[in-house]
């Protein structure tokens, strides 16, 4: 096993309580595995018979609780936020889609019903610093659909009028809860981001009641009090107020979008929301800032204008503040990369073959947790490139990636910066650098890990620093698992 992988899956684990000292030395060996060759197949993680039932004993443990492993996950992110001023917080959904063709397994529906696909549902809390670097889950919130649960109506203004308790909205609150609570254990402010599925009422008042702030992307032309009492639309209100000011947006090509500097025409209003409870009828007004940022006078022909509307709590009295706002909605984007990373590139969560949802959950956790790292790793090369490449990775790492590299490039003596070591380690995956016209991503990054770990194994070996941490325990039901 790694020494840097044990090192990095014991401050991820170390402090998780599962009753028995040996279970938390089970869950770190197998999130220094994880953390050497991500699967979602734990017989691809584990190379031995004894490693792979003893894993399979502990994700099937009723002693082992998922919410025990979140909470280690969660108190390392806590560990490396505490010296920033505030975190984003992005909040969004996903599921985890496995095979379960005879649908007898403890799992749920996801997707269409239509579709008969399987596996759990997923709403998650994500902590990323100022600068856009990840920094771990503050929250996963796991749940499988009931095969009884009553399908929603298809009336818009029906399926709106059911009570919270009935509705999935209900699993965004709680993730949201758990991710203040978090923050308030670390004494952390939180800016929470959400995208248009988070603009509605029950979501938006809940927000409203935390001392964070947050940022709502808007879904529709939402209704709003005017002075004096008149009702008005927010659109047609921004629209004629004053331009905040404007900046550039560089776009890069993806389907049904053509590459671009985007003009964007940024405009700010306070404006009192009325959300209606569609049951009683109700209407709360909410004070929020309304950001609106639109492309104007660069969009291609037969291409919808980039538009943005954000509702804030967060005070804007500057263009500045705007722009502000705006950078924080992109840090939105890191959770779907995580997503990505976690279910299909580097750990592929999806592809596990585990037969409950109690023990899919317990394995996804510790993937996530592993994902996060990929992510973090590929995101401090873009924004604090200069950094010693030793802030992620160890000194056998460092010495098999230079001793590599040197046999391609013999002038590349120096130690590389963060920015360097990752792109060689992409390079090493198949990253094609300056051809590929864009940096390098989680699948080439855990291609190029995959290749450079046992070459730096070796040269702990050699250094006889590779044993330096105590042995898995024992596989089977030995030892409480």
């Amino acid at each position: 096993m790694d020494r840097q992988a044990w090192v990095w899956s014991r401050r991820e684990f170390g402090r998780v309580d599962l009753g028995d000292t040996r279970r938390t030395a089970r869950l770190i060996a197998m999130g220094a595995a994880a953390c050497e060759r991500p699967s979602g197949r734990v017989a691809a993680v584990f190379q031995s018979h004894r490693e792979r039932e003893g894993a399979y004993d502990f994700l099937e443990s009723e002693d082992v609780t998922p919410e025990e492993i979140l909470r280690g996950v969660m108190t390392a992110t806590l560990a490396r936020s505490a010296e920033l001023p505030f975190v984003f917080v992005p909040v969004d959904g996903t599921s985890i889609s496995v095979v379960d063709r005879t649908a007898e397994r403890d799992f749920g529906s996801v997707g269409s019903d239509a579709q008969g696909a399987r596996g759990a549902k997923v709403i998650d809390a994500l902590a990323v610093d100022p600068q856009g670097t990840v920094l771990g889950w503050l929250d996963l919130t796991f749940w499988a659909r009931s095969p009884t649960r009553e399908v929603p109506p298809r009336n818009t203004h029906a399926r709106q009028a059911r009570p919270v308790e009935e509705k999935e909205t209900r699993y965004w609150l709680q993730s949201i809860k758990a991710a203040c609570a978090a923050l308030e254990e670390g004494k952390l402010r939180g800016w929470f981001q959400i995208d248009r599925e988070g603009d509605g009422r029950d979501l938006l008042l809940a927000l409203r009641d935390t001392r964070h702030w947050w940022t709502v992307r808007g879904n529709a032309d939402r209704s709003i009090e005017l002075e004096g009492g008149d009702i008005g639309r927010l659109r047609a209100q921004l629209a004629g107020s004053i331009v905040a000011g404007s900046y550039e947006l560089v776009m890069t090509a993806r389907p049904k979008r053509k590459a671009r500097s985007a003009r964007m025409v940024v405009r700010v209003a306070q404006v009192l929301l009325r959300l209606r409870d569609q049951r009683t009828g109700r209407i709360t007004r909410m004070p929020v800032t309304a950001v609106w940022a639109r492309e104007e006078g660069t969009t291609p022909a037969g291409e919808d204008p980039i538009d943005w509307l954000l509702y804030t709590n967060r005070t804007v009295e500057t263009f500045d503040d705007a722009r502000l706002v705006i950078y924080g909605y992109t840090q939105r984007w890191r959770v779907e990369e995580c997503h990505r990373t976690w279910k299909r590139g580097g750990c592929d969560v999806e592809s596990t073959q585990l037969r409950s949802f109690a023990a899919l959950q317990r394995w996804a956790i510790v993937l996530g947790a592993v994902a996060t790292r990929i992510e973090r790793m590929k995101r401090l090369a873009r924004s604090r490139p200069s950094e010693p490449a030793t802030i992620e990775l160890n000194p056998f790492e460092l010495q098999a990636l230079r001793m590599i590299r040197l046999e391609t490039y013999p002038s590349a003596t120096n130690a590389p910066t963060i920015a360097e070591a990752v792109d060689w380690i992409a390079e090493l995956g198949g990253y094609a650098n300056k051809y590929s016209g864009k940096p390098p991503g989680a699948i080439v990054l855990e291609r190029g890990l995959s290749y450079l770990r046992p070459a730096a194994h070796l040269l702990a070996i050699q250094h006889g620093q590779a044993s330096g941490f105590p042995p898995a325990p024992r596989g089977g039901r030995e030892g409480g698992l």
